[in-house]
């Protein structure tokens, strides 16, 4: 497990080696809040280690969205009953549907690598107890933490985390550093504007904790939402003409690999499918 990072005021950031997932803690006065809690119980249990290192004040947990490797965690960070935020998409999603998005994620893992497999099988779901649907700001002992919805992108519940007092933003993956967008559950038609209804909070200076991967900024952040439109226009076109799938995914910004179901996603949009 690696360790905190201090990369504002009394807010700290944690890149996880198994996915490369960033983990937030903001540190109030007599509360913390912790942004996502990775894939696994024994994954959270190192974790939680990690935050007693820096502050034993009780947790306000916040979830991203409901992909398993950012809030799979919650049974073993949440204090019984403890707060649990997200968006009531991802809220939905994971008390509706967690039991399918378990099992998905065992399939994925279980040829590449059982243990990790059968760890995230072995999970009991908690789902977020607080939900967003627009916006709300959380009192994390005085410090005052805006959650906000800006819009479908990654998932239809992406929920971004941002700090004022510090100017941080953890944006869950609505930015990607440590590879391209990843479209699985994704609205590639609405992503663009998602993501510059968030550019329109940001700052030169703001700090910005992707998904995964290295902290970036508010240019960072331009240039992901300027290949997003342009894979947007794309989309749109070839729908229009009618044009296979393979052949627009492979003229995206991001390669053949990474858009093919960006653009099975948008073509499906377009025909009023999801």
């Amino acid at each position: 497990m690696t360790r905190f990072v201090e990369v504002a005021d009394r807010v700290y950031v944690l890149r996880h080696p198994v996915l490369d997932v960033n983990v937030t803690l903001v540190v109030g006065d007599g509360h913390a809040l912790l942004v996502d809690t990775l894939s696994t119980d024994a994954q959270a249990g190192e974790l939680a280690g990690e935050v007693r290192r820096l502050t034993a004040y009780p947790l306000i947990l916040v979830n991203t969205h409901h992909h398993y490797d950012h809030c799979y965690g919650n049974a073993r960070l949440a204090a019984p009953g403890g707060p649990i935020w997200a968006h009531e998409a991802a809220a939905r999603q994971l008390r509706e549907h967690g039991t399918r998005w378990q099992r998905e994620a065992y399939g994925e893992w279980v040829r590449r690598d059982p243990e990790f497999a059968a760890a995230v099988a072995a999970v009991t779901i908690v789902p977020p107890n607080h939900t967003v649907r627009h916006s709300s700001t959380v009192d994390v002992g005085g410090r005052a933490v805006e959650l906000r919805h800006y819009g479908r992108g990654h998932t239809e519940g992406d929920l971004v985390v941002r700090v004022p007092d510090a100017d941080v933003v953890a944006a869950g993956d609505l930015v990607e550093e440590g590879g391209p967008p990843d479209f699985t559950d994704g609205y590639p038609l609405e992503w663009p504007d998602t993501l510059a209804a968030l550019l329109a909070q940001l700052s030169d200076a703001t700090v910005v904790v992707p998904g995964h991967g290295v902290l970036v900024d508010a240019a960072f952040v331009r240039a992901q939402h300027a290949d997003l439109s342009a894979l947007d226009w794309l989309i749109r076109e070839g729908h229009l003409d009618r044009a296979d799938e393979e052949k627009v995914a492979a003229r995206s910004p991001f390669g053949s690999d990474a858009s093919r179901h960006a653009v099975r996603r948008g073509y499906a949009e377009l025909a009023g499918l999801v």
